[in-house]
Formats: C-alpha cells, structure tokens, sequence
C-alpha cells in the first residue's frame, strides 16, 4: 500500500515539529475510528503568507487562516446532520481523499492563546481537515455538532482533550 499521508514541508518548522509523523497518527486513528480504508491524502505544512495566498485564491478571503482543505470529491450527506460516504478504494488501488494546507504561525499562535500543547492543537486541526476531506462540514448547526462529535471522540481515542471545551 502507498503511504497514508504524502507530507510535503514548504516550511522547516513543520518538519522540526514532526509533522509527517503527527499527520500519519491522526490520519490512522481518524480512519480507524470511521472504519475507512483504502485511501490516501497530501498535506502541506506551510507558513502564514502561503496559506493566505491559498486563502485569497480558493475562498476570496486573503488572511491567514490555520487549516485548508481541498476534498477530490464530494462526499457530503444528502441532508444536515446526515453521514457522509465514507467509502474508500482498495489497500492496493487507495482513494485520493484530497489536500490540507496548515499554517505554520497561526497553528502556534492559537495553541498559545488557547493554552494547548502545539501537537494536540496541531493533531486537532489534521483530524479537522480530513473530515473535511471526508465530506464532513459544520456550516448548518446539525453538521457542526456531528463534525465536532466526531473530532472529539477520535481525539478522546488518541488520548487528547476535548478542543471544543
């Protein structure tokens, strides 16, 4: 089987963080916890002025923002709150799930005014970000609370705090 994650690192930080090694864990427990197999995604840890570049370019909104995420379908519930299709491909033949860009100082930035550990703020964000890949979302009320369930109960799993206490 391929990789679970392709890590590209467009800022050092990210690779002193240990940033492959985070994103595998939570990509692991975040599929095992959905019982999804046979799929793959990309992330890019990058800083500040590259995510606002990809902010203004894919959303319109030109300011950093911590996590972005491009699914390569949609997977989206028919109806607020509804789960989304989480089939995947085959160990031999695994689905592209899409892309995740994260920010390097708006990642640290939040940790610190939060009070969290940098890794469990980062591991959250992944876990966001591939839920996104997903087809999960939190626009209307009934997603959210099912988006934000769910991140709990993985993170909870991998023995990280609730992030939305």
């Amino acid at each position: 089987m391929e990789q679970l994650v392709d890590t590209v690192i467009e800022d050092e930080r990210w690779e002193a963080f240990g940033l492959p090694a985070l994103a595998t864990r939570a990509a692991e427990a975040t599929f095992a916890h959905l019982g999804v197999h046979g799929v793959t995604l990309a992330l890019m840890g990058c800083d500040d002025a590259e995510i606002a570049e990809l902010n203004a370019q894919f959303r319109q909104k030109g300011t950093p923002t911590n996590v972005l995420s491009w699914p390569s379908e949609d997977r989206a519930a028919g109806e607020p709150g509804g789960l989304p299709d989480l089939s995947g491909g085959d160990d031999d033949d695994p689905d592209e799930l899409g892309d995740i860009a994260i920010a390097w100082e708006t990642c640290m930035a939040e940790a610190a005014d939060q009070g969290k550990a940098p890794q469990d703020h980062v591991t959250h964000l992944i876990v966001h970000g591939i839920l996104h890949l997903l087809g999960y979302d939190h626009i209307e009320d009934a997603d959210a609370e099912l988006m934000e369930a769910t991140e709990t109960r993985i993170l909870a799993a991998m023995g990280l705090s609730d992030p939305y206490a």
